[in-house]
């Protein structure tokens, strides 16, 4: 029962910073909805985020938490990655289209995978809350259970991950509408933009 619990303490952890709203989740949504590629995508952001919890939860978080410069570079890296993004969410908001095969560009499978790899490394949030967070919540297990709650988290993220990219196309009728997307990409602007003005701002 002890292992259970320590796998459900790693699952609810998990989703819990997973599911918040954020770069990784906006993007997943809008290429769901856009049908561009959403089971890679989704796979990608899963295998990052599990090789992150499994880095932090074998001792990374502690090595990350007393070296407190080594997220500058990506943080600002970050910062401007996101700004961007934010301003060309912004434009779309501002002339929306609606959701239509014909009128919608595909990316390549590489330029998408692409896309997501930076979405997620370039966030240093994603560092804090898989490194740092829950490698450190890992670390007060010992090694015989340590790996449940590692599972529990790994297996929060391929659900989410997999469920956004999928359950996407069901909300495709609603967002035949243009209106519907100025909506939706004016949430990813906002998203995208306090995201990145949060990594000036706010020191790590």
């Amino acid at each position: 029962m002890q292992t259970l619990d320590i796998f459900g303490a790693g699952f609810g952890l998990g989703g819990s910073l997973i599911i918040a709203i954020g770069a990784q989740n906006a993007f997943v949504l809008r290429q769901g909805l856009r049908r561009h590629h959403p089971l890679p995508i989704a796979f990608l952001c899963f295998s990052i985020d599990a090789l992150l919890i499994l880095a932090g939860s074998l001792g990374l978080g502690t090595l990350v938490q007393q070296t407190p410069g080594l997220l500058f570079v990506v943080r600002w890296a970050g910062a401007a990655f996101l700004l961007a993004y934010a301003g060309l969410a912004l434009k779309r908001a501002i002339n929306p289209a609606a959701l239509t095969t014909e009128s919608a560009t595909v990316p390549t499978l590489g330029a998408a995978l692409t896309t997501t790899l930076a979405v997620s490394l370039l966030n240093p949030h994603v560092y804090l809350d898989t490194v740092v967070l829950l490698g450190s919540l890992a670390g007060r297990y010992p090694w015989e259970t340590r790996w449940w709650f590692i599972g529990g988290a790994m297996l929060a993220s391929f659900l989410w991950f997999h469920a956004l990219a999928l359950g996407a196309r069901w909300l495709a009728p609603l967002f035949a509408r243009p209106g519907t997307w100025r909506v939706l990409d004016g949430i990813i602007a906002l998203v995208m933009a306090s995201l990145g003005l949060s990594l000036v701002l706010t020191p790590l």
